[in-house]
């Protein structure tokens, strides 16, 4: 009996040297999506991320979409384009990435939920390494900037 014992108080001060060889958590913050027209067929969420070592995010779930899918976006020769990021986005240890708009971002693609101003968005970031992370991001309005009218002549 002694022996087990022996083993067994060697096994409880091991298992924390065993916690501490998982990877390292993502810190998630100013989770947030776009306000979008009712029945619109997609909107965007934007999130900062920073990683305590290496890592990449590579999916995105959600109930409030048929689908989320990592994107990024870019103006070629004065047309935006958007396209997904089939290999997700590299989070450099310790440097905070914020995916924002007119950047890399999330797209919510057939949203099964109004995504108006006050309405919830639940996230489930995956990736390569660290564990997933669930975040609730709220929906808001987001004023567009004006554009300027050349005043002329009327």
């Amino acid at each position: 009996m002694k022996p087990f014992l022996a083993a067994l108080a060697l096994a409880a001060v091991a298992m924390p040297s065993f916690a501490a060889a998982r990877p390292p958590a993502i810190q998630v913050t100013d989770a947030w999506c776009r306000a979008a027209p009712k029945g619109a067929l997609a909107g965007g969420c934007y999130v900062t991320l920073t990683a305590g070592a290496d890592d990449r995010l590579v999916a995105v779930d959600t109930p409030a979409a048929a689908r989320a899918e990592i994107h990024t976006m870019s103006m070629d020769g004065g047309v935006m384009r958007m396209r997904k990021l089939a290999d997700g986005v590299a989070l450099p240890a310790g440097k905070p990435v914020a995916l924002k708009p007119g950047a890399e971002h999330l797209m919510l693609i057939g949203p099964k939920i109004a995504l108006t101003p006050g309405a919830k968005v639940v996230l489930t970031l995956r990736f390569k390494s660290a564990p997933p992370v669930t975040v609730t991001a709220p929906v808001k309005a987001v004023q567009m900037p004006a554009m300027s009218m050349p005043m002329g002549g009327h």
